[in-house]
């Protein structure tokens, strides 16, 4: 048999292992069976894309890498996407980066939500930044945006924000200061794929903006993320972070794109010093692999029926829940969005919620914490402005 015979061999064999594995899987029992609060959504297909890239044996990233990268950002409307190994490491590098193209000095003051993720929060301060934390809405768990002027001094150069769970925060407003004010935005939107706000993605409203691929998230990569922006020389800065810190541009496994890899004069370099192995950053190695980036073409195919399937689940327990608003408190929407829901979330109205919300989870019903709870108060950060 030839290459390709072999290939479409094992995919059967792997299509009869899945549909094996799915008919042993236990039938949902209501009452009785456990209801995580997040998880992935995995079917033939994506197994198939998973086993052609160990196949390849090109294990760090090629032409699937490429091709996600691509589909992301068409997906998006980026002109720049590089993918990454978590989301985390996505918005370190984009903090990273905009520091750098914007040159900022330690102690640069950067405005961001007290209700956040701990990642979202500590690159600004492995950054050597200082985050100004402004306190949230209590109808929508994003930031304040009509507080974020007053905390805005001669020292802040950005603003940092999450869209809380997939619902976008105030961009008319956080935009508008942007532009007054001249200040960078980088936009978390882990929780936010394919959410809109003024009939326009978002994401695409900052310096930069940053996804997760964990399983929790609209698409799964396992672990995985990406960063994505429109502006070249911070693409640039990125990538760099993202490999090393190398000045250096080719992919792996090719060389001399620049075609002139002995020709450069860098620094106090001397003429013609290997610029394949120069470094102008101090970067990382934060770079995912080929079987990643394989299941997350997979993936992002069926990005719109996930979508669809989540907006339909959250209105089943909108609607349900109205039943305890006695109990609860529920998200109001700032128009004009179209959101694309992370998780349904509900805040408690008094002790009575939560001892409800215990008895669900002892009742196989799983839930968690929103996002993390006010950073300020679950660890002590020093040096820190508060609103």
């Amino acid at each position: 048999m030839d290459y390709n015979s072999y290939k479409i061999k094992i995919f059967e064999i792997a299509d009869q292992y899945f549909d094996e594995l799915e008919s042993n899987n236990a039938a949902f029992v209501p009452f009785i069976s456990k209801i995580p609060v997040t998880g992935k959504v995995l079917d033939k297909y994506d197994l198939q894309y998973l086993i052609e890239a160990c196949m390849d044996l090109w294990l760090t990233g090629g032409r699937f890498t490429k091709n996600f990268e691509k589909k992301l950002r068409n997906k998006t409307g980026h002109k720049h996407c590089l993918f990454v190994n978590s989301g985390s490491s996505a918005n370190l590098l984009a903090i990273s980066a905009v520091k750098a193209l914007y040159e900022l000095n330690d102690g640069d003051e950067v405005i961001t939500s007290a209700i956040n993720f701990p990642t979202t929060i500590n690159p600004i301060i492995q950054n050597n930044l200082v985050p100004v934390l402004v306190d949230a809405e209590h109808k929508n768990y994003n930031i304040d945006a009509e507080k974020i002027e007053k905390a805005i001094t001669k020292k802040t150069k950005g603003i940092v924000l999450a869209h809380t769970l997939g619902n976008p925060f105030n961009l008319n407003v956080v935009k508008e200061l942007c532009d007054k004010y001249n200040l960078f935005l980088v936009e978390d939107m882990c929780d936010a794929f394919g959410s809109q706000y003024n009939e326009k993605n978002v994401g695409l409203f900052g310096d930069v903006a940053t996804l997760s691929f964990y399983p929790a998230h609209h698409i799964t990569t396992g672990e995985g993320g990406a960063v994505l922006t429109n502006n070249s020389k911070l693409k640039k800065i990125i990538e760099s972070l993202r490999d090393w810190g190398r000045d250096c541009y080719c992919e792996p496994g090719v060389d001399n794109t620049c075609k002139k890899r002995f020709d450069w004069q860098l620094g106090g370099l001397p003429y013609g010093y290997d610029h394949k192995y120069t470094y102008s950053h101090i970067g990382y190695n934060l770079k995912a692999t080929e079987m990643q980036a394989a299941i997350g073409i997979s993936q992002l195919d069926k990005l719109d029926s996930f979508i669809a399937k989540r907006k339909e689940n959250f209105n089943y327990l909108y609607d349900n829940f109205k039943k305890f608003e006695i109990y609860y408190r529920f998200p109001i929407f700032i128009r004009p969005v179209l959101l694309f829901l992370y998780n349904y979330f509900l805040k408690l109205s008094f002790l009575d919620g939560y001892v409800g919300l215990k008895y669900c989870f002892w009742q196989t019903l799983w839930f968690r914490m929103l996002v993390d709870i006010n950073i300020f108060k679950y660890k002590k950060i020093n040096n820190v402005k508060y609103y």
